[in-house]
């Protein structure tokens, strides 16, 4: 997706004018007063399954999850950065922030064949390998013995789970 999508919606969710907008236009005070709990690639997350759920037309009987990776907390230099480049956000800017949001458009979306994913699992090489110096059998495992890898991994839920709740109290103090 567009990476000013994720960049305005930050803004949107983020300062005074956007939360007073989102407000005016319907959005439960409980919630936007929780929306610093998105960061960018959180962003991104919810931007997508927005798409996706359009994409595959899911109505109100159906779900859609996604999974916020991140908080305002690591992006709050980005929001003094964007005022700096692109002056004050305001309500003008909001309005348009949420029609923009109202309005997401499937662009982008693409049903992978196996070859697309195939593709897609061979690019992880460089951050899997190069960045994060891990091995190539691990990464070979994840395409090739995909039920044990993750299998395994969904065997750890339980102690994710636990850091996660640490993490996310050690951050909300």
């Amino acid at each position: 997706m567009d990476d000013e999508i994720t960049i305005r919606l930050l803004r949107l969710f983020n300062e005074p004018a956007g939360r007073k907008a989102l407000v005016e236009a319907g959005v439960p005070q409980a919630a936007v007063d929780r929306l610093d709990l998105l960061g960018i690639s959180g962003i991104g997350n919810l931007v997508a399954t927005i798409k996706a759920a359009k994409y595959y037309e899911l109505g109100g009987d159906d779900v859609a999850l996604t999974v916020f990776t991140d908080s305002l907390q690591l992006y709050g230099s980005r929001l003094k950065e964007l005022n700096a480049e692109r002056g004050p956000y305001d309500q003008r800017q909001a309005d348009r922030d949420i029609d923009m949001l109202k309005n997401l458009s499937v662009d982008y979306v693409l049903d992978l064949t196996h070859a697309d994913r195939r593709r897609i699992h061979q690019l992880k090489y460089y951050t899997w390998i190069e960045q994060l110096g891990k091995d190539l059998a691990e990464l070979n495992a994840q395409w090739d013995d995909y039920r044990n890898y993750w299998g395994e991994l969904h065997a750890e839920v339980g102690a994710l789970d636990a850091l996660i709740e640490d993490f996310n109290k050690e951050i909300l103090r």
